[in-house]
């Protein structure tokens, strides 16, 4: 036996078998024998690893899955969604993403996938006309769907009207709640039939209005003509509130458009009668009367006989078909047009062409009002001279026309430049 330097046996029996062993020399070297073992227990051990990370991978997409379930949606204001019959289970989860209903499509479809597994019962979305409310979780939307609670009552916006003027018709509807406070900015609301729930507020519908102009107006501008006159959307329902309040015709539009879009060219004053009521009447609408001379010569921030270019604000709230006439307009000349006794207009290129069109109005006039002095003189004295008094009067213009467009003889001359 070897022992390090210095040091001894304690007892003979340390000397023949010690109880310390000896220090390895360095240097040396010893073979590791094999464990039977191992390589069993380093796969099993990886397979316990794998399933872990799996399980976690797992419950993690399940914390995400239901956390985008069960939190409040990204809707910012009620409104009515149409799911047609024959859509598909992605197509429904699509649409409702892309209207922004919810924040994800296949979240929606596993949950749905996941709600049909576990129940005894496993139901289809259904096809119909829902009401969707403000922030609604996908947890909301997919039981609204799943049971069809489609919407129950609906309220007709006309195109043309005026804040206060459509304000007054939500009031009215006594299937609705709560109060409006404050009438909303004029063109701010788009004319439309929107579906509503018994017992929603006034002041949803009002927002789902301002929210569903906003969102069509944004669509209308990308799509506009180039180089049009107008710098910005709110000068386009200005434009537009114009068109609507001057033609109801759906073939006119186009070119009721482009007659205004070529005198701001020329820098023309738009001479429209329609602003010229708004600038005495404001929100109400309609003054109750005709126009008058002394209307037209009234100044007023809207009266565009009397301002150059666009009013300060809409002068109602315009329907899609009059904002799409005003960001594309007809390719024309013309910049004149006057009723033709018809219920339409005649439109002219030329100051001649338009005095010749007037002159042809104001015979058309003349023959209706007589055929109406006639028929009033035919129902008794009383009644024939209070028409008469009414068809004789002078001062009595009719609105609707750009340019010289009167019932009595005005002066006829060039628009300003």
């Amino acid at each position: 036996m070897f022992y390090k330097a210095g040091v001894r046996p304690r007892s003979p029996a340390e000397t023949l078998e010690p109880s310390r062993a000896p220090i390895r020399p360095t240097g040396s070297y010893e073979p590791e024998m094999p464990r039977p073992m191992g390589g069993f227990i380093r796969f099993f051990s990886g397979v316990l690893t794998l399933l872990l990370v799996i399980l976690v991978a797992i419950g993690a997409v399940s914390a995400l899955v239901y956390n985008q379930y069960e939190r409040r949606g990204p809707l910012e204001v009620s409104r009515v969604v149409t799911i047609p019959k024959g859509e598909g289970r992605i197509e429904i989860a699509t649409r409702l993403e892309r209207l922004g209903i919810i924040s994800n499509r296949w979240t929606f479809m596993a949950s749905y996938l996941l709600r049909n597994a576990l129940s005894d019962r496993p139901e289809d979305l259904k096809a119909g006309q829902y009401e969707i409310k403000k922030n609604a979780s996908m947890a909301d939307v997919l039981d609204t769907l799943v049971k069809g609670q489609s919407v129950l009552s609906k309220l007709t916006i006309p195109e043309g009207l005026t804040s206060k003027q459509i304000v007054e018709r939500i009031r009215g509807q006594a299937d609705l709640v709560g109060d409006i406070t404050e009438i909303p900015p004029e063109g701010s609301l788009l004319p439309d039939t929107y579906s509503f729930s018994k017992g929603m507020t006034r002041q949803e519908v009002l927002e789902r209005m301002k929210a569903e102009m906003q969102r069509y107006l944004a669509e209308a501008w990308a799509m506009r003509q180039a180089d049009l006159p107008m710098k910005s959307p709110q000068e386009a329902i200005i434009f537009a509130s114009i068109i609507e309040k001057e033609t109801g015709r759906p073939d006119e539009r186009d070119r009721v458009s482009a007659v205004f879009m070529n005198r701001l060219r020329k820098k023309m004053r738009l001479q429209s009668d329609p602003t010229v009521v708004y600038g005495i009447a404001g929100g109400e609408g309609h003054l109750g009367r005709p126009l008058t001379r002394a209307d037209l010569n009234q100044k007023t921030d809207h009266n565009t006989y009397k301002i150059s270019g666009l009013p300060p604000t809409p002068i109602c709230n315009p329907g899609r078909a009059a904002i799409e006439a005003a960001l594309n307009p007809a390719t024309t000349k013309e910049l004149y047009f006057v009723a033709d006794g018809s219920g339409g207009h005649a439109f002219s290129k030329t100051l001649r062409e338009h005095n010749a069109a007037v002159s042809n109005w104001r015979k058309v006039e003349r023959r209706r009002r007589a055929r109406q002095a006639a028929a009033a003189s035919a129902e008794g004295p009383a009644q024939a001279a209070t028409s008469a008094s009414r068809i004789a009067a002078p001062q009595l213009l009719n609105s609707g026309a750009a340019g010289v467009a009167s019932s009595i003889p005005l002066p006829v001359r060039k628009p300003r430049r």
